[in-house]
C-alpha cells in the first residue's frame, strides 16, 4: 500500500512531529488552536491539503481526552447544553468540506487568517463582547461560521472561543466545552474528508503518525494550564490566536 512516506522527506517528517508537539502544548494550555498551529506550521513546507489531512486524527484523539477530563457525565451535560451550536455547526462543516479541494491554497489561508487576526486584536485592545446568557439565535450564526471554517480548513476554534469568552465561561468549564464541541466536530470532519478525498490511503498514515507527539504536547500543556489563573488563561488564548492568525495572513499574501 502506498503511504505518506513518498510525500515527505525524513527531515520534513521530523519537523512535522515537532509542530505537532507545539500544537498539542498550546491546546493543553488554552484548550484550542491545535488545527490552527498545525496548518500554520505545516503549510510552510507542504501543501495545505496534506496539512489538513495530517491534523484530523490527532484532533479527534486529543479532543476526546480534553472533553472527558472531568468525566463522562460532565461531557454529556455540555453536549446537551450546546446542542444547537453542535447541530448547526456539524451540518455546515459537512457541506463546506466538500468544497475544500476547489479553493486555491492562498484563498483558504486568508479565509482562516483574516478573521482570526481581527478577533484577537479586538480582544487584546480591550474590546470585549459580553452576553448575559446563551442564545439559540447567536448559536445558529456562530455555529454556522465555525462549521464552515472547519469544513474548509479543519479550524473552527476562533468563533467558538469568541462565543464562550462572551459568555464569561470559567476556565475549566471552557476547556471541557471546547473539548466536546471540537471533539464532535473532529469526528464529523473525519467522516467528511474521508468522503471528500482529503483523507485517503497516502495521507491517513501521516495523520496517524502525528498522534503520539500531539498527545505528548497536550499532556505537558494541561499541566501548565492547571497552574495559571483565569486572566492569564484569557490573554494566553488571545496571543496564540493573534500570532497564528498573522502567520496565516502572511502566507496568504506572500505565498
Amino acid at each position: 500500500m502506498e503511504t505518506f512516506f513518498p510525500l515527505l522527506t525524513p527531515s520534513e517528517l521530523l519537523v512535522a512531529a515537532l509542530v505537532a508537539v507545539v500544537a498539542g502544548f498550546v491546546k493543553g494550555v488554552v484548550g484550542f488552536a491545535m488545527p490552527l498551529i498545525f496548518i500554520s506550521g505545516l503549510t510552510i513546507f507542504m501543501p495545505p491539503e496534506l496539512a489538513l489531512a495530517g491534523l484530523i486524527i490527532p484532533t479527534v484523539v486529543t479532543n476526546a481526552q480534553q472533553a472527558l477530563r472531568q468525566g463522562v457525565q460532565a461531557a454529556v451535560r455540555s453536549t446537551v447544553e450546546f446542542k444547537v451550536f453542535l447541530g448547526v455547526g456539524g451540518l455546515a462543516l459537512v457541506v463546506c468540506a466538500q468544497f475544500v479541494r476547489l479553493f486555491p491554497d492562498q484563498v483558504m489561508l486568508a479565509i482562516i487568517g483574516v478573521p482570526v487576526t481581527f478577533f484577537a486584536l479586538l480582544q487584546l485592545t480591550g474590546h470585549r463582547f459580553n452576553l448575559p446568557r446563551q442564545s439559540a439565535g447567536v448559536e445558529v450564526v456562530v455555529g454556522s461560521i465555525a462549521g464552515a471554517l472547519g469544513g474548509l480548513s479543519g479550524i473552527w476554534g476562533p468563533p467558538t472561543v469568541a462565543y464562550l469568552t462572551a459568555l464569561n465561561t470559567p476556565k475549566h468549564d471552557q476547556m471541557r466545552v471546547q473539548g466536546v464541541i471540537y471533539g464532535l466536530g473532529a469526528v464529523v470532519l473525519l467522516g467528511a474528508h474521508l468522503w471528500s478525498g482529503v483523507l485517503r490511503a497516502e495521507t491517513i498514515w501521516f495523520s496517524v503518525a502525528m498522534v503520539p507527539t500531539a498527545y505528548l504536547g497536550v499532556r505537558i500543556g494541561s499541566a501548565v494550564m492547571d497552574r495559571i489563573d483565569q486572566q492569564m488563561f484569557r490573554r494566553a488564548t488571545l496571543c496564540v490566536l493573534l500570532v497564528a492568525g498573522l502567520n496565516l495572513v502572511r502566507r496568504a499574501w506572500f505565498g
